[in-house]
């Protein structure tokens, strides 16, 4: 059974790797019209394997941030950790989480005047008050 495990590892793998190929493809072959440059196939092949060894180091990093923190999951807070060395990689990812926190609270408070109007709570004209407990969840 486990050589089967062990199968379906190497084909996802694989996979991924030729992702990875078409994507680098891709964009290399987007510099090459705007810059009036040519990539060669082994270049891009390089790129490519050099692109997918890094995912495989940043996965490894990843964990090793979360279990370090007594975690199992890897969280943005790690995210960060792991692009301190770049500013503007770390501003971007940065803005990216501050937008999908935003995102997310506010599909919370809708969900929760939606339920609290269908058990006929509080009107839609009458403020949420937070509690210190919710509060300090929502940082």
């Amino acid at each position: 059974m486990e050589a089967a495990g062990g199968e379906e590892r190497v084909l996802l793998t694989q996979r991924l790797k030729a992702a990875v190929h078409y994507t680098v493809g891709c964009l290399c072959q987007d510099v090459a019209e705007n810059k009036e440059v040519q990539f060669s196939k082994q270049t891009i092949a390089a790129i490519s394997e050099i692109t997918f060894r890094q995912c495989e180091n940043f996965a490894k990093d990843l964990e090793m941030f979360a279990r370090h923190a007594k975690r199992s999951t890897v969280t943005t807070e790690d995210v960060k950790l792991l692009a301190r060395r770049s500013n503007s990689l770390l501003k971007y990812i940065t803005q990216k989480s501050d937008e999908l926190t935003s995102s997310n609270m506010e599909q919370k408070e809708k969900k929760k005047k939606k339920s609290s109007a269908a058990k006929g709570g509080r009107t839609s004209g009458e403020q949420v008050t937070v509690t210190e407990s919710e509060d300090s969840n929502m940082a």
